[in-house]
């Protein structure tokens, strides 16, 4: 599934990818630095009327979320030496379970993610329009 989007449709684009996704799960996304990834996350979180809005876990790593719909886990994982640090900060945790997880930078952790997870690809098209390409892994 391929999703265009700007800032004025972001919340419509992310209604649209919960829709296709279905159910909680791991969702892994990918981008460059600047791409838009914590920005979509924070909107997907807003659609799921998380209680407090949604910002960046570059530091602590996971933020944790209560909602209509259960638990939300984002993580950044940015910041990781390696997956033994993660292990240590509890990432294990979030990416196995009935809740959505949003994780931003996945390539840090790659021995550390499920067999199956969503992926989706955040792409810079320009400086107003994001493309997310959205696949089962």
């Amino acid at each position: 599934m391929v999703v265009n989007f700007t800032l004025n449709n972001i919340e419509q684009a992310a209604r649209q990818v919960l829709t296709h996704i279905g159910k909680p799960g791991l969702v892994a996304f990918y981008g460059n630095m600047g791409a838009g990834k914590t920005t979509f996350i924070s909107t997907l979180c807003k659609v799921l009327e998380t209680e407090e809005t949604a910002s960046s876990p570059t530091y602590s790593i996971i933020n944790q979320y209560q909602s209509p719909n259960g638990i939300i886990y984002h993580l950044d994982l940015y910041r990781l030496e390696d997956e033994e640090e993660a292990l240590q900060a509890g990432v294990e945790e979030c990416f196995y379970g009935e809740h959505w997880t949003f994780v931003e930078w996945p390539e840090r952790t790659p021995g550390l993610l499920p067999r199956a997870f969503w992926k989706v690809e955040i792409t810079l098209i320009d400086a107003n329009t994001r493309t997310l390409n959205i696949s089962f892994n």
